[in-house]
């Protein structure tokens, strides 16, 4: 996993949209944040700067200080909305897919246009906390990706 610079966040991989809307997670991502212990991850919406979305799963938010997301939004907490509907909370829009085999998710061409993604999209995949890890589409650390000299991979 390579850190683009020193002191810096340190980033999984790639991950590129299909044309079907289909993503794979890295595989170190999907191990570190123990995504498969769960059928369903988590979704929100990422920073302004950085887009994209991050993705977390139920084990890791509910007992974190973020845990009141899923207290204040029972829909959200029980999986009662449809998988891959949004929902507003204090600034940021929340939702759930499941997760398919090898740390795939499935995004519907509605989802992708809340997101601001289209297919071909690579979005950079960030360890930003403990509880959660972001599919940055945009900002400075995108650009610093492509001028990154080692291997990045694409999955």
């Amino acid at each position: 996993m390579p850190q683009l610079n020193k002191g810096g966040k340190f980033v999984f991989g790639r991950s590129r949209v299909g044309e079907d809307g289909s993503l794979r997670i890295p595989p170190q991502a999907v191990e570190e944040y123990g995504l498969c212990r769960e059928d369903r991850v988590y979704i929100f919406t990422g920073a302004k700067a950085t887009g994209g979305f991050c993705v977390t799963r139920r084990g890791l938010l509910a007992p974190s200080k973020l845990g009141h997301i899923l207290r204040e939004n029972p829909a959200l907490d029980g999986f009662a909305l449809p998988a891959g509907e949004l929902i507003s909370y204090k600034g940021r829009r929340y939702g759930w897919l499941p997760l398919l085999s090898q740390g795939r998710l499935s995004l519907a061409s509605a989802l992708l246009e809340k997101l601001m993604l289209v297919p071909g999209a690579e979005l950079l995949c960030i360890r930003s906390s403990d509880i959660a890890f972001t599919l940055g589409a945009k900002g400075p650390l995108l650009e610093r990706a492509k001028n990154f000299s080692g291997e990045i991979p694409v999955y």
